[in-house]
């Protein structure tokens, strides 16, 4: 989306206008949810719907509880603390680390304020946090 909104001449980026940036991410998010329902298997989605609703009642106060408990994901949400040793900006990613910061510590406590269960995904590679959920799922 970062890069779809300067080609449109749009002004929906994270850096110039946040608020209608969330609306989109939270139209785009209702849009690949509802679209979800008709694959088979595990979906995953990387942010969503829940994390676009923070962002927007942090900038605006709108409260995001309604369309946090009318449109559902599985239980279990699974976060990654940010990561000092990894973390970059580059021209998609401008926002600082205090910034990923402050959110992520938003999201550890919205999660559970809409009846999900957390599990914090532990900083090791790729391969061993994605064996990590499938078990998780598993039980």
């Amino acid at each position: 989306m970062v890069k779809e909104e300067p080609a449109s001449g749009g002004s929906g980026l994270p850096w110039v206008d946040g608020i209608a940036f969330a609306r989109r991410v939270i139209t785009m998010a209702l849009a690949d949810r509802a679209a979800a329902y008709l694959l088979d298997g595990w979906v995953f989605f990387d942010r969503g719907l829940n994390d676009a609703a923070s962002a927007l009642q942090h900038l605006t106060g709108e409260p995001l509880a309604t369309l946090g408990q009318v449109n559902r994901y599985h239980r279990r949400v699974f976060l990654t603390p940010p990561w000092p040793e990894i973390y970059r900006t580059d021209p998609e990613r401008r926002h600082g680390l205090d910034m990923t910061l402050a959110e992520y510590s938003r999201l550890l406590q919205i999660y559970p304020s809409l009846g999900y269960e957390v599990s914090i995904l532990p900083k090791v590679g790729v391969e061993e946090r994605a064996d990590l959920v499938l078990r998780t799922l598993e039980t």
